[in-house]
């Protein structure tokens, strides 16, 4: 069995995400911080970038949000976000349409060049691997 932390994405429109993961990765406001069940409490805000999400088969799913706050505690992560877009989809047309969708909202919020393509290369190699 598999130590799973449950995870919910919420904005102003709604629930966007939820589920178990075995990690997810955060955009901290002082950098990006990867929790694991079992891990300390804590608040943190979060910067425009990717929340990475990494399922107990080991595939990833992918959620950009623009700005936020997550609590977290031993068993679960809640991510508190003005706007967010979920990377996927049932075909490479709708990804891709996500993909867009996503570049646009992390844009509007971000003005540092080296974040965006860093955060825009990582959303792009993981889109790939699916």
């Amino acid at each position: 069995m598999q130590d799973l932390i449950s995870l919910e994405i919420i904005t102003p429109l709604g629930m966007i995400y939820q589920g178990d993961a075995r990690l997810v990765v955060l955009p901290g406001s002082e950098g990006e911080f990867g929790v694991l069940k079992g891990h300390a409490s804590l608040i943190s805000s979060l910067k425009a970038g990717i929340i990475d999400i990494e399922k107990s088969d080991s595939t990833h799913e992918l959620v950009a949000i623009d700005s936020g706050h997550a609590k977290i505690s031993e068993t679960k992560v809640s991510v508190l976000a003005k706007g967010a877009v979920w990377v996927g989809g049932n075909s490479d047309s709708e990804i891709a349409k996500r993909l867009e969708e996503a570049k646009d909202l992390i844009k509007s919020m971000s003005s540092d060049n080296i974040a965006l393509a860093s955060t825009f290369a990582k959303m792009d190699n993981n889109v790939r691997q699916k």
